[in-house]
């Protein structure tokens, strides 16, 4: 199953007090790049929600997001009127020690509400040994969620790296047609420039010497090559669980073929056809990055 390592999944958890909503966000990366975005996890769950992420997931930069929404009741801010108190007489006594007269209440009242420690919401530990297991549920969901995502990306991906490849073994086809002729303009090219330079030649030799020549020039084992690894990409892609490293190492033997194939063809049309290979392969190795 080809998946993708881009994908978004979401878990929630009812706890005391509130909900802890938990969301995972990936993109690709070469190994698990795993970052926690939040305060709310306690230090003694981080390695352990860390190695569930890169067991489940394997690779990817790979985001944690953990939001809590307080109930109503339990989330309303709370006042420390003894400390509102104490800053209310001191400020109304200053301005009256300034010559400012009486302040207006109202204004000494915003002014208080300002100062530190006078509001504060309520502080407590949210997630606790006793509901770590609705937790740890809930993050699985969020894995579950993202799992599901990427193996909805996947076939995309599948579908269209495996409609590339399968242009590129087309296209190996469209050579076979210009390889004889290829070879024929190439024997009739040197001759013209033998007549040309009128040299007289020892004709045994000449084709001795002909014959090495088109060796050099031959593209048969390229072409050979480049189907094996065409096909190779193709059963990695249908047989592996995480492919996208070796399918990478592949298309960077695919590109060797086609390259070699481009400097060695001496030919119009199948330099032509190469570039279209090569334009196929860039997007086949963009796409190959994307795959887990």
């Amino acid at each position: 199953m080809v998946k993708s390592m881009t994908g978004y999944g979401r878990g929630e958890a009812s706890v005391e007090g509130g909900k802890l909503i938990f969301e995972i966000r990936t993109l690709n990366a070469k190994n698990a790049d795993i970052s926690i975005k939040s305060s709310l996890l306690p230090r003694n769950k981080d390695l352990e929600v860390r190695k569930k992420l890169a067991q489940k997931l394997v690779r990817g930069t790979i985001d944690l997001y953990i939001t809590w929404e307080p109930d109503d009741k339990d989330g309303a801010k709370g006042l420390n009127t003894a400390l509102a108190e104490l800053y209310y007489r001191q400020l109304a006594s200053l301005a009256h020690n300034l010559g400012m007269g009486d302040a207006h209440p109202e204004t000494l009242l915003a002014a208080v509400l300002r100062l530190p420690d006078v509001v504060d919401s309520k502080n407590q530990e949210i997630i606790t040994e006793d509901n770590w297991s609705t937790v740890e549920a809930a993050i699985d969901c969020a894995i579950e969620h993202l799992d599901a995502f990427r193996r909805k990306e996947g076939a995309i991906l599948r579908n269209d790296v495996t409609e590339k490849v399968e242009r590129i073994l087309a296209m190996v086809d469209e050579i076979e047609q210009y390889d004889h002729e290829r070879v024929a303009f190439i024997r009739e090219d040197l001759f013209k420039k033998i007549e040309e330079l009128k040299i007289s030649l020892d004709k045994q030799r000449f084709e001795q010497e002909m014959i090495y020549y088109l060796e050099k020039l031959d593209i048969n084992e390229e072409k050979v090559r480049l189907r094996q690894h065409c096909r190779y990409y193709l059963d990695t892609l249908d047989n592996e669980e995480a492919p996208g490293k070796k399918l990478g190492f592949i298309a960077q033997e695919m590109g060797r073929e086609i390259n070699t194939t481009g400097s060695k063809a001496n030919h119009t049309e199948i330099q032509k056809i190469v570039v279209r290979m090569k334009d196929e392969l860039e997007k086949i190795k963009e796409q190959s990055l994307n795959i887990l």
